[in-house]
């Protein structure tokens, strides 16, 4: 009869599956990187549906969007959409997303600088790569490089945001910075920067400058890449 349980169990309450096969039980026994995607989403959603548990559910949601990351970043309707998925759902899934961001942006804080543009890369993908509109942000250093705030200033939509320059300067100030990094994405996912992109990267510059706060980086974070102006000249 112990075959009839695995023939089964794609349709069993995950109570009946052994302990190392649990997702939640295996997350506490040997630790969350040993899980699969489906058995990560598993452990949030908790609780499956009427003819399919938690770990199937996971797995049907996996195969309608084709990644964890497609998953995770996909519009609220369209995720509603799906069997198994209600607001309380969704919710926990964005919640999950904007946890991961806010733990990698606490850990860049007590990094001794931004010694390494690819550093300030991995942080900036983290923050800005899959929204669904275009956020503009600053990253407040101090005169060792070190970080004394990122900042979400302006959010538009997907096809742009507009940007104040009087004030990047007031916050600028507020922060007592002694130098800024310009950072925004590009919910196309094509990271090329525009015309109006370099147009207010030189505004920017030169408003910073009047108050001795250098300008040290723009950075455009794409689907794929990630374009820094400083290392195409354009700073």
């Amino acid at each position: 009869m112990t075959s009839s349980i695995s023939g089964t169990r794609s349709r069993s309450s995950l109570r009946l599956w052994p302990r190392s096969e649990r997702p939640r039980e295996k997350l506490l026994d040997v630790g969350p990187e040993a899980l699969s995607d489906a058995e990560l989403i598993a452990v949030l959603i908790g609780t499956g549906v009427n003819g399919a548990n938690a770990v199937e559910v996971a797995h049907e949601l996996l195969a309608q969007f084709g990644s964890l990351r497609a998953l995770l970043t996909a519009a609220q309707q369209e995720c509603l959409a799906q069997r198994g998925v209600g607001t309380a759902r969704y919710a926990l899934l964005q919640a999950s997303l904007e946890i991961a961001r806010r733990h990698y942006r606490a850990g860049l804080v007590h990094q001794p600088g931004l010694t390494s543009p690819a550093m300030t890369r991995d942080f900036l993908v983290a923050q800005l790569r899959d929204r669904p509109y275009e956020l503009f942000c600053c990253l407040y250093l101090d005169n060792r490089n070190r970080l004394i705030r990122f900042e979400e200033l302006f959010r538009g939509t997907i096809d742009g945001a507009s940007v104040h320059p009087r004030e990047v300067v007031r916050q600028a100030i507020r922060h007592n910075a002694a130098a800024l990094i310009l950072a925004h994405n590009h919910p196309s996912g094509v990271a090329e920067p525009s015309k109006a992109d370099e147009l207010i990267t030189r505004r920017l510059r030169e408003a910073l400058a009047l108050i001795d706060i250098r300008l040290i980086d723009h950075l455009i974070v794409g689907d794929t890449a990630c374009v820094s102006f400083a290392e195409r000249g354009l700073i």
